[in-house]
């Protein structure tokens, strides 16, 4: 059981910072969009459109990998342990 709540732990703690650091990354590139957008589509030779579905694209990747990687289990996870404890400590019918 304590094995599981570590796991758990883990899992969720990590879907915290994954949200922090997404959110981070979202604030940057909004800052950021007006001067890295020229020099991304220099140097990629690229037009605004694809490199704004490639930015969105990430983030929908970031997204995917938070709640089913990280989240889901995490969830799982808990609601295991919280049903097991309950039959523990409930007395026998």
């Amino acid at each position: 059981m304590e094995t599981l709540r570590l796991i758990r732990n883990v899992l969720l703690r990590s879907f915290a910072i994954g949200v922090g650091f997404a959110l981070l990354m979202l604030i940057g590139m909004l800052v950021a969009w007006p001067v890295w957008s020229g020099i991304a589509m220099s140097w990629f030779h690229t037009d605004e459109a694809t490199l704004s579905s490639a930015a969105l694209r990430l983030f929908i990747e970031i997204r995917f990998y938070l709640v089913f990687v990280l989240l889901t289990p995490g969830l799982a996870i808990h609601w295991t342990i919280r049903s097991e404890l309950a039959r523990r400590t409930s007395p026998p019918a």
